[in-house]
């Protein structure tokens, strides 16, 4: 067996193990007995320290020095597991297993204090997780930004300099845009009562359509909707309030889309550096464009509209198009995952500069609460009522998931620009989404992106789709011209 296949014969192993432990932390969010928490995390600290000690083993070391790519995809293996093996090495074993036991008691930690509105409760599990990730951050960065070492974890090739420009250059149409449409007359909600069990019955129906295959995956309820797993065992979670549909059913779009890329990468690739998607901000491209460009469209709307009528009988909309204009109601609002495309991503922009503050020491725990308090009255107008509508309602930093939320904002950009490109091949895709017929889009999708995994680094795997590098202009112009429609600004 020559370098090569024997790198990816250990890497296979490890991939399989990894899969294992993310079974665990699904099963922890969704079946797991509460009385099993501690339990839990030792578990999940022992596989960790075997993880580790198979990530950073010398003999991987020494089959990457010697191992010849044999094709494109082989280049590609290689990339991300020299990368890995680069930054895993890095990062003590100790730091690695207490990472992995801390997780799952920080996240319940903040699970109770967001349901008693106990900030205080949860800082101490914060600043545990904040010291740990910092170390890592600082080992793997070998002298450079602790933060940009964390980021990377999520978007390979950027840094939070990049991404502050980006903002910076968003920030100011997202501002105007939201400040217009605040001023127009606000169109009516969607108000009601619907039941749990149709709720879900539509879930599960919107995830087929949307090319979710159920065959390989499963829908379940959580406190923080998310997704996990890949290749033929990827599973969703969505969430159920009976006065608000919108929440579960975008909710399970946003989380079929992370599920179908997953899916939808080349079985070739499984069990592999590259069987995933290319980066944080790459897989949110697609739950993105799955909740939005698509399931938030006038015409697909107007499609789910029959379907809502048919679920649960009369609505207070008048129609169709105040069924679209009620899906997409711009309001000042608390809840970043319940956000309108106008201001989504201002709320990236305030968590994105705390939690800088939090990994390089400017800002500390016990000022987060006042501090986020503060920003975010001052960006959104209004002051936080509650623990839960303010600094513990993420999930993130409860899991040490530093440098992620930039994710979200890049995400939206790239959904931007892979709109853009689809509209432009498929040119009849308001009347398929009007009979609610999502196969061109989700097969557009799957065969430009989803299908090549992380063959290539992220910038190039849009730039791949698209034709063209990304940029903010055409997120911005599309938001732009449907809300000021919409709003008839």
């Amino acid at each position: 067996m020559n370098a090569f296949a024997e790198v990816m014969d250990f890497t296979r192993q490890t991939e399989a193990l990894a899969q294992v432990s993310g079974r665990l932390g699904w099963d922890q969010q969704t079946v797991m007995p509460r009385g099993a928490n501690a339990q839990r995390s030792e578990e999940m600290a022992a596989l960790e320290a075997v993880l580790h000690a198979r990530r950073t083993d010398p003999k991987l070391g020494d089959l990457l020095d010697a191992a010849e790519p044999p094709d494109e995809a082989g280049a590609a293996q290689l990339r991300e597991l020299r990368r890995g093996f680069a930054r895993n090495t890095r990062v003590p074993a100790r730091l690695a297993a207490e990472l992995a036991r801390i997780t799952p008691l920080s996240q319940t930690a903040w699970e109770e204090a967001r349901a008693a509105g106990d900030v205080a409760a949860f800082l101490p599990w914060l600043s545990q997780m904040i010291a740990l990730r910092r170390e890592e951050g600082e080992a793997i960065a070998d002298g450079g930004d602790p933060y940009d070492a964390l980021m990377a974890d999520y978007e390979p090739e950027t840094d939070a300099a990049s991404v502050a420009a980006i903002f910076d250059q968003m920030r100011p149409r997202l501002v105007a845009l939201r400040d217009a449409v605040l001023g127009a007359d606000t169109p009516p909600a969607l108000t009601g009562t619907f039941d749990r069990d149709g709720q879900l019955r539509l879930a599960r129906k919107l995830a087929e359509r949307f090319g979710y295959d159920m065959g390989r995956g499963r829908i379940d309820l959580a406190v923080h909707p998310f997704s996990s797993g890949s290749g033929d065992d990827v599973r969703i979670t969505t969430r159920v309030a009976e006065n608000d549909p919108f929440n579960c059913l975008y909710s399970t779009l946003h989380e079929v889309g992370h599920g179908a890329y997953e899916q939808g990468v080349d079985p070739a690739y499984r069990l592999t550096p590259i069987g995933r998607g290319a980066s944080m901000g790459v897989h949110e491209s697609q739950s993105r464009i799955y909740e939005n460009q698509l399931g938030r469209s006038r015409a697909f709307c107007h499609w789910l509209h029959g379907e809502m009528l048919a679920e649960f009988g009369p609505l207070n909309v008048a129609d169709a198009d105040g069924f679209y204009a009620a899906a997409n109601r711009v309001t000042r609002g608390y809840i970043r995952t319940e956000a309108d495309e106008v201001q989504y991503n201002l709320h990236i922009m305030l968590r994105f500069d705390l939690e800088r503050g939090l990994i390089d020491g400017k800002l500390r725990p016990d000022d987060l609460e006042e501090a986020w308090n503060t920003r975010f009255e001052a960006d959104f107008g209004i002051p936080v009522d509650r623990p839960a509508n303010g600094v513990l309602q993420d999930v993130h930093w409860s899991v040490g998931l530093f440098g992620y939320f930039p994710t979200y904002a890049l995400g939206n950009l790239y959904a931007g620009c892979l709109h853009q490109a689809l509209r432009a091949d498929i040119l009849d895709l308001d009347a398929q989404l009007g009979a609610g017929d999502l196969k061109a889009a989700t097969g557009w999708l799957r065969e430009k992106l989803q299908v090549h995994g992380a063959l290539r680094n992220p910038r190039d795997t849009i730039e791949a789709a698209c034709g063209a590098a990304p940029v903010a202009a055409p997120l911005l112009d599309y938001l732009d011209a449907k809300f000021g429609a919409l709003y008839r600004l």
